[in-house]
């Protein structure tokens, strides 16, 4: 519900009994009301002065009414300019990784737009807890936006109407400590994740050469990620992974995360079955097909299933949902819904143009469809559909 509305909202509440509890909420989300974050509310001049004057205090420093005001007007503009990043931040990030295009980044996500520059860069400044901080200065403050916001993932969430949503992505993206780091072995194991993709896919197009494969080039580190959610999911207590996707890196992923042995798949390519026993006659095309395994990652082992999907690119999308629903039911687990876990793979054109896709997404609010939650994985391998996109 939106401010335009409000004027009706008396006469709503007052109205009798309603049609269902939905209908019976005391508390509408309003735009721009009371259920607005703590950044919003914090952005009050009424309300700054005494906080700036507190924490100064606390400090021992004593501030004059002039500097008081000064304070104030600063600490005000430093919450614009993290409400800024939280609302824009993600249209500075570094999505390009060719270079085809270059971006400006847009002049209200710099710090002289809010008023900062040369020394006032320096100057601390009080912020109130965001970020973790207390006192920080601008440029502090900048490095730690750019750092959160504007990196290799860009975090669009401000239009997320409940509070809790937004507070939840905001608590596990925003601050210094939120950078990801490595260990040696980590970075090591990811290094040779994406040189097993990669090289899988060159020996591919050299044995067999205009053959259709559909390669995952330009997105190899999708290996690598598809190995974290495994292991990640396997400490969270998931015991079963469904993954659909459409044919573009379906042999990388049937090779090196299904663990499909290499020499299948070659027979595949030389014109033989997977399977020995298979009927006669010509069969489906190899990346069309899918395959089931166990992986074991510290002790903890996990069922995995890739869906067979035809060459109509998400039209697996709603079978993987399906099929996963079912286990849950089978593993009477509809209640908590956290031993099965959907993981859907994206190419970026298709994400954006297919439409089954969003047909998808709208399962999540229909209760005999819930599934607990799906990881999206969206490849932007910077081709779609070959066509450039000026054309597209």
């Amino acid at each position: 519900m939106g401010n335009e509305n409000l004027e009706f909202l008396p006469d709503f509440q007052d109205s009798g009994p309603q049609p269902g509890p939905s209908w019976q909420r005391s508390g509408w989300p309003l735009v721009g009301g009371a259920a607005e974050d703590d950044l919003t509310q914090a952005l009050d001049p009424t309300t700054m002065k005494a906080a700036v004057k507190a924490a100064a205090k606390q400090t021992g420093a004593a501030l004059d009414e002039a500097a008081l005001e000064a304070a104030a007007s600063d600490s005000l503009r430093a919450m614009l300019l993290i409400r800024t990043y939280r609302v824009r931040g993600h249209l500075a990030a570094d999505l390009d990784p060719l270079g085809l295009t270059k971006e400006d980044i847009p002049a209200d996500l710099t710090p002289e737009y809010h008023g900062f520059s040369g020394a006032a860069l320096d100057r601390k400044i009080f912020v109130g807890g965001f970020l973790g901080l207390q006192w920080t200065t601008i440029r502090e403050l900048v490095e730690i936006l750019r750092a959160n916001y504007c990196g290799k993932v860009g975090l669009e969430y401000m239009h997320i109407a409940d509070v809790e949503e937004r507070r939840f992505l905001q608590e596990r993206m925003e601050g210094a400590d939120k950078t990801i780091d490595f260990t040696i072995m980590g970075k090591k194991a990811i290094l040779q994740a994406v040189v097993r993709g990669e090289q899988y896919e060159k020996f591919l197009g050299k044995k067999y050469v205009g053959t259709k494969r559909f390669g995952l080039d330009g997105g190899e580190s999708m290996i690598p990620a598809l190995e974290a959610v495994i292991k990640r999911g396997g400490m969270m207590g998931v015991r079963e992974i469904v993954i659909g996707m459409s044919h573009r890196g379906r042999l990388n992923v049937l090779a090196n995360v299904m663990a499909k042995p290499y020499r299948v798949i070659f027979h595949e390519f030389s014109g033989g079955t997977a399977n020995p026993d298979d009927v006669g006659g010509s069969g489906d095309v190899k990346y069309h097909l899918g395959t089931s395994t166990d992986r074991e990652f510290d002790g903890i082992k996990v069922h995995m299933s890739l869906v067979p999907n035809p060459s109509h690119l998400e039209t697996v999308d709603p079978v993987v949902l399906g099929k996963v629903r079912a286990t849950l039911t089978m593993r009477d687990d509809l209640q908590e819904k956290d031993q099965v876990l959907p993981v859907l793979l994206h190419g970026d054109a298709a994400f954006a143009g297919q439409g089954i896709v969003w047909e998808t997404l709208g399962f999540q609010g229909i209760h005999g469809y819930a599934t607990g939650g799906c990881v999206h994985f969206i490849i932007n391998n910077q081709i779609g559909f070959t066509t450039s996109p000026q054309f597209a």
